[in-house]
C-alpha cells in the first residue's frame, strides 16, 4: 500500500515539474524582450526542476541516492539565479537601444 502511495506522489510531483516546464515554454515564445524571455525560462526552470526532482526523491526512496538528489536541488537553485542575473546584466550593459526595446509601463497604465 506504501509504495502505492509512494508511486502516484511521485507521478503528481513530477506531471506538476513537467506542466511548469511547458509553461515555461509558452512565456519563452510570448514574450519579445529578451530580459523578459529570460525571467520566464528561469523561473520555470527552478521551479519544473525542483517538482520533478522532488518527484524523483520520493519515487527513490530514502538513500544516497536521494542526498544526491537534493544537492543537484541546491545546486540548481545557486546556479540558476547567479546566471540569469550575469546574463541580464550583460544584456544591459551592451544594448544601446535598451530604452526602445523595454515595456515601461506609463503612469497612467498603472
Amino acid at each position: 500500500m506504501i509504495a502505492w502511495i509512494q508511486l502516484v506522489a511521485g507521478g503528481i510531483f513530477i506531471v506538476i515539474g513537467l506542466l511548469t516546464l511547458c509553461v515555461a515554454v509558452f512565456g519563452v515564445y510570448r514574450f519579445h524582450y529578451v530580459l523578459n524571455r529570460m525571467h520566464a525560462s528561469a523561473m520555470g526552470d527552478s521551479l519544473g526542476i525542483l517538482f520533478i526532482i522532488i518527484g524523483l526523491m520520493i519515487l527513490s526512496g530514502l538513500n544516497l541516492g536521494t542526498l544526491k538528489l537534493a544537492l543537484i536541488i541546491v545546486f540548481f537553485w545557486l546556479a540558476g539565479p547567479v546566471s540569469s542575473h550575469m546574463i541580464g546584466q550583460m544584456e544591459v550593459l551592451t544594448n544601446e537601444h535598451l530604452e526602445k526595446e523595454c515595456e515601461v509601463p506609463d503612469d497612467g497604465d498603472i
